[in-house]
């Protein structure tokens, strides 16, 4: 059970954030000159091949949540890349000579206006590129955008507060350590074992801070089904939060300390799999994102916890007892999972066996429409409005289900359809799908 007074203060705490970031003094000439040393270095074959074969189309238009929710032509997702493509132009491709010519160099002021096209106006969700004739990743463009901004020191406050003291404390909104133990002893007073540091284990789990604050039944839920299977797993409290704020804000040394300290803790123990929790971010920023430090892969597959249950359901290892209530349910995919890792069939097939009465949407799965509130847009409150817009467009396409109630896989989603619910008085009930399927275990029933 949600405690909404927590849901009510977390949100509250949002409103704050601006006020914890600490500030990053420097000239206008400084900040452009950062941003452009950041687009220069990320600048490969792949990217400078996506910036020069834009035809400009606008099919990636009529994907995007946001130019559809307002009709702006700044949303256009192409134009999220507009300096990136200049700077490249003139200081990266090969005519570059000839371009600096009639191609104008991008300002301060041209940087501060792309805060809100590739922070508040963009949850890199990829639907743009399932559309774009020419395969362009724009995502990826702009999370190079996002690097650029955070090196200027013009990353939105909330998520410069967060990834500092990420960075600086080890914490996220002041869960540590101590937090998590406090939420591991409230799961275990349940009746649930909770594995913790235990020195040898064939999977490790991580949290969040979502979860630790206000989805503490998700934590309970993951601990219940790996129980029932009988696995060898634990939770390591020096490498537990599965968050990386480095990845949201675009600070890449933050980006990749987030994912060492996971990745040191699952190698201590021998670890075979790491389990993510419902968390869509931190699947690409572990599973594609994160490497060892010679470049090689990790010794270890990344999952998210949707995507395992599923595959031990198809594996026919976990066997549920299907609910009798004959209630309709949806399933939102979460952008990360499904656009970006295809996660479509495993959440599917574990929802099929809790017995739902699944009714897709309409589109579904990769074309699935974003919930609005992804890549750490739901933390920025000037956005708030226009996540509300996009969010109307993800109401709507569940209620034309007929649904009463929608199943979700990613704790950020789980917020921003809690906040748009809240705030449109919505009846539809919002749901987890590691809490659904724990509530099928057959040991839940003795």
């Amino acid at each position: 059970m949600i405690d909404m007074n927590v849901f009510r203060a977390f949100g509250e705490a949002i409103t704050h954030l601006p006020e914890l970031a600490k500030p990053m003094p420097m000239s206008d000439a400084e900040r452009v000159g950062r941003a452009k040393t950041v687009m220069r270095r990320k600048m490969d074959r792949s990217l400078a091949l996506d910036l020069e074969s834009c035809v400009h189309c606008g099919y990636c238009s009529e994907a995007c949540h946001f130019y559809q929710a307002t009709g702006d032509d700044k949303y256009t997702p192409s134009r999220k890349l507009d300096l990136l493509r200049r700077v490249h132009a003139r200081e990266t491709s090969a005519f570059a000579p000839l371009k600096r010519l009639f191609v104008k160099d991008i300002t301060n002021e041209e940087l501060l206006e792309a805060q809100e096209l590739c922070f508040d106006s963009c949850t890199e969700c990829g639907r743009c590129s399932m559309v774009c004739p020419m395969g362009i990743n724009t995502a990826r463009g702009v999370n190079v955008m996002r690097e650029a901004l955070y090196e200027a020191g013009l990353a939105p406050l909330e998520l410069t507060a967060v990834a500092q003291e990420q960075q600086e404390q080890g914490t996220v909104f002041g869960v540590g350590t101590r937090e998590l133990l406090q939420a591991i002893e409230q799961v275990r007073a349940q009746g649930i074992p909770v594995p913790l540091d235990e020195p040898k284990a064939d999977i490790m789990v991580v949290s969040t801070v979502i979860d630790v604050l206000l989805f503490q039944d998700a934590l309970a839920a993951t601990a219940r089904v790996l129980n029932h299977l009988g696995r060898s797993w634990t939770i390591r409290s020096a490498g537990f939060e599965a968050a990386n704020f480095g990845l949201l804000s675009g600070n890449e040394a933050l980006q990749k300390e987030a994912s060492r300290r996971i990745i040191t803790e699952a190698i201590a123990i021998g670890a075979k799999e790491v389990i993510l929790p419902e968390c869509g971010h931190s699947y690409p920023a572990l599973r594609w994102e994160a490497v060892m430090e010679d470049g090689s892969p990790l010794p270890f597959d990344v999952l998210a916890i949707s995507e395992f249950i599923g595959r031990e359901v198809q594996a026919g290892r976990l066997a549920l007892e299907p609910s009798q209530d004959g209630s309709l349910v949806t399933y939102h995919d979460a952008c990360k999972l499904a656009r970006h890792g295809g996660v479509v069939q495993e959440p599917r097939a574990a929802l099929r066996a809790a017995g739902v009465n699944l009714l897709d949407t309409s589109p579904t799965a990769e074309r699935n429409w974003c919930c609005g509130g992804g890549a750490g847009a739901f933390l920025i409150n000037r956005a708030a409005g226009l996540r509300h817009k996009a969010w109307e467009i993800k109401k709507a396409q569940i209620e034309a289900t007929g649904a009463a109630s929608v199943v979700v896989s990613c704790g950020s989603c789980r917020l921003n359809l809690m906040a748009g619910a809240q705030a449109d008085e919505w009846p539809i009930a919002i749901d987890s799908l590691v809490e659904v399927v724990a509530r099928q275990l057959p040991t839940e029933k003795q």
